[in-house]
């Protein structure tokens, strides 16, 4: 080997050595970037010479199937937080056993206050505190049903909201996969660009979980779990009216709300035929089109139960067939036509309602009464104390097919709901897990400062070595010249 060959050699192994520290900087500055996946220097013999060494390209390292499981669980966590958050919402709305304010408890003061006033008849402020008590378990309802329409409202926003995320989101895609061949052929490097996409990929697969297919050229196809093609050259285009404050009488299968479409299609969002399965989005849906649905239908069935037994036949004989009982339908008798939205229009007798003018008496003489009459009666008091522990089977067998007390009701009610809470708090930690640990996975195959701290030592030892022999060939070259 001749001495122009050494300093070639060594000239070569110097280029090599800096931009393999490059690449070791590069992967340490962007050890804790999200979608950043680790390089290495493709290093190969110099075939042109025979000699040396050359840089052939970057390696950017990443394993799509340890990617695509990751991904997996990203959209399954993302699916049970949502459910899990809106059950617990929900709770708390109804209360749990031993919350004070629980529609449960509420009940129970309102039963314990019609036994108290039945022990002294004569005494109004028992009769008020009668009043008071029905009035706050109607209120309960009320509440728990607003704030159920709230929930689902605010899904069905959430829903409009993704929906254009996911446009803009898929249409950044489409413009980056238009990019990487053009900057690929120019000798640029597209490693920063394919760490960006698949962030963009990720945000699109925690609305919908989505198949990565590669394609020539560096670029991705996005097809959904159900079969819906996200991206092929060009995005998809989803569309969703938001309705904002929806009613609890709305619904996808009546045309009250919207449906969602991709290129002017409909997209089945529920089924087993589904073309979204899984995800942020299709949680929405759910909570907006079926949980909340079934959540609405349970309470109306508490509340139609409370009306129903005070309407009892021969319960109040002062009462005609047509007039209301002590809780009504918006001051309405019930009718069996008019059951959605129930819980949110029942309300105390205003006749019996001190805060409203009404006379709290009439709880005692009877609803229809004309005058107060014996004030040591309690006997209709008791009428309605003991109606409501009567066992009556609950409209639509909701709870059960058996005959239930008005508080047996109630508590399977809040039963439900906390079970329902606690299965969907625990589906979420398992998902939570489950995500952690493919997380820790795919890591191990990301940036490891430690080894590229070392790898770095390598590097300066080559290019200390390579800055010798290049020391070395100019000292010979200086004494051949002074020969």
């Amino acid at each position: 080997m001749n001495m122009s060959t050494a300093l070639n050699n060594a000239l070569g192994g110097l280029t090599a050595a800096s931009r393999g520290a490059a690449v070791v900087s590069e992967n340490i500055a962007n050890a804790l970037t999200p979608g950043y996946a680790r390089r290495s220097l493709e290093l190969a013999t110099n075939t042109i010479s025979g000699h040396g060494v050359r840089t052939v390209g970057v390696i950017r390292h990443q394993d799509p199937v340890l990617t695509s499981n990751r991904r997996a669980t990203d959209a399954d966590l993302a699916f049970h937080t949502t459910i899990s958050d809106f059950h617990t919402r929900l709770e708390s709305l109804v209360g749990s056993a031993d919350d004070p304010a629980s529609l449960s408890v509420r009940l129970a003061d309102f039963d314990s206050s019609l036994l108290t006033a039945a022990s002294l008849p004569d005494s109004s402020e028992r009769l008020d505190q009668v009043a008071r008590t029905a009035q706050d378990l109607a209120r309960g309802l009320n509440a728990a049903s607003e704030g159920l329409r709230q929930m689902r409202s605010d899904a069905d926003r959430s829903i409009g909201k993704q929906v254009d995320t996911l446009n803009q989101t898929l249409k950044d895609i489409e413009e980056l996969n238009a990019k990487i061949p053009a900057i690929k052929y120019s000798g640029a490097d597209i490693g920063g660009i394919l760490d960006q996409r698949q962030v963009l990929i990720d945000q699109v697969n925690e609305l919908v979980p989505v198949n990565v297919i590669q394609r020539d050229n560096d670029q991705v196809s996005l097809y959904s779990d159900g079969g819906l093609i996200l991206l092929e050259n060009t995005a998809a285009e989803f569309s969703f009216s938001t309705t904002g404050d929806t009613k609890p009488h709305m619904t996808l299968a009546n045309g009250l709300l919207s449906g969602l479409e991709m290129n002017g299609n409909t997209v089945r969002t529920s089924g087993d035929f589904a073309q979204i399965r899984g995800g942020a989005l299709m949680a929405q849906f759910q909570i907006r089109d079926e949980i909340a649905v079934e959540a609405q239908v349970d309470l109306d069935a508490v509340a139609r139960d409370l009306i129903e037994r005070f309407e009892t036949p021969g319960l109040d004989p002062t009462a005609l067939a047509t007039d209301p009982g002590v809780f009504t339908d918006d001051g309405n008798r019930f009718d069996p036509a008019s059951v959605t939205e129930l819980a949110s229009r029942i309300s105390l007798n205003a006749i019996v309602d001190p805060d409203a003018g009404g006379e709290s008496w009439k709880l005692r003489a009877g609803l229809g009464a004309a005058t107060p009459g014996s004030a040591g009666d309690a006997s209709q008091l008791r009428a309605f104390s003991s109606i409501l522990n009567d066992e009556r089977p609950v409209s639509g067998a909701v709870f059960g097919a058996g005959n239930m007390p008005a508080a047996d009701i109630s508590e399977a009610l809040l039963s439900r709901i906390g079970s329902d809470a606690h299965v969907a708090d625990g589906r979420r930690v398992f998902a939570n897990s489950a995500n952690l640990e493919m997380m820790a996975i795919e890591a191990e195959q990301g940036v490891d400062t430690d080894q590229e701290l070392q790898r770095l030592m390598q590097i300066e030892q080559a290019y200390a070595a390579n800055a010798r022999l290049v020391s070395v060939v100019d000292e010979l070259m200086d004494t051949l010249l002074r020969l």
